[in-house]
């Protein structure tokens, strides 16, 4: 967890000093695209100061009145994230297509280093959420990297736009159209980390594969005739399970219990992205 909080402070750090960066650099050399790129690294600014929040309230422990902790809320930042990033980017297109009629002059070589600073650190930031996210099942820190990685083509299509408008002033427009095509690209993005933040707010079931490994390992508890249902629901970095097993329908309440305790136990002894399992106890049939 607190990984977790280091990468989301580093990326805001990241974030802010690209933007300072290409900000001033597309006034300066009065790139569009360059411009373009900046705004949306403010916006990431913004994004990432947003999801180290949700992080922090999400790791609180459990209370009386949230018994499933609050992990919700690092859903809930991705999926807030996934708005800002569709307003954005049709913010940046509406900006960077606006006067694209008006004469100016081609952009400078800065233009250029500070799209490719800017590629350079993004990949490195995006690396690294990436695989914290996933080592520690994060939705708001792999939303952070979606976004990171999106930054990367949409500064190299601004790379692009600008190589243009320097090559000829034929290709003055390229500049303006590249930063539309950057708001483009983050608004698609947006769309993308909403779906993803929307489906864990429904409770979409894990992949198959976590599904046979929590039925695995209740099978592992002698007394455990079968595993007739198998639920789980993620709220935040984790999940709660429920789970029907069946055994011998000749045994006590009192054994059945402590079956249904070790099967607790060793699911969420084994698997640690897991929180509690609520076991339920069905006779079985031989």
């Amino acid at each position: 967890m607190v990984q977790i909080r280091v990468v989301a402070a580093v990326g805001i750090v990241a974030s802010i000093l690209l933007a300072v960066t290409n900000i001033l650099v597309g006034l300066a050399s009065e790139s569009r695209s360059v411009l373009a790129t900046g705004i949306e690294f403010s916006g990431d600014v913004l994004a990432s100061s947003l999801i180290l929040i949700s992080i922090i309230v999400a790791s609180r422990p459990a209370d009386d009145q949230h018994p499933y902790g609050h992990g919700r809320v690092e859903t809930l930042g991705a999926f807030v994230l996934g708005l800002i990033l569709i307003v954005a980017g049709i913010g940046v297109s509406w900006a960077s297509l606006h006067g694209i009629a008006e004469r100016h002059s081609a952009p400078g070589p800065m233009a250029v280093v500070a799209l490719l600073f800017a590629i350079g650190l993004r990949a490195v930031m995006a690396t690294i959420k990436f695989r914290v996210g996933r080592r520690e099942s994060s939705a708001a820190l792999l939303a952070d990297a979606w976004n990171d990685s999106v930054d990367i083509v949409a500064a190299t299509t601004a790379l692009v736009a600008v190589g243009l408008a320097m090559y000829d002033t034929r290709f003055f427009a390229a500049d303006h159209y590249g930063g539309a095509v950057v708001g483009v690209i983050v608004a698609l993005t947006g769309m993308r980390v909403l779906r993803d933040a929307s489906l864990a707010l429904m409770d979409t079931m894990p992949d198959a594969d976590k599904i046979d490994e929590i039925k695995r390992v209740a099978m592992e508890v002698e007394g455990v005739w079968g595993v007739d249902k198998t639920y789980a629901r993620k709220t935040g970095f984790t999940y709660h399970v429920d789970l029907h097993i069946e055994v011998d329908p000749a045994l006590t309440v009192a054994a059945s219990h402590q079956i249904a305790g070790h099967v607790r136990s060793l699911v969420r002894a084994r698997l640690g992205w897991v929180a509690d399992v609520l076991v339920h106890v069905e006779p079985g049939a031989r």
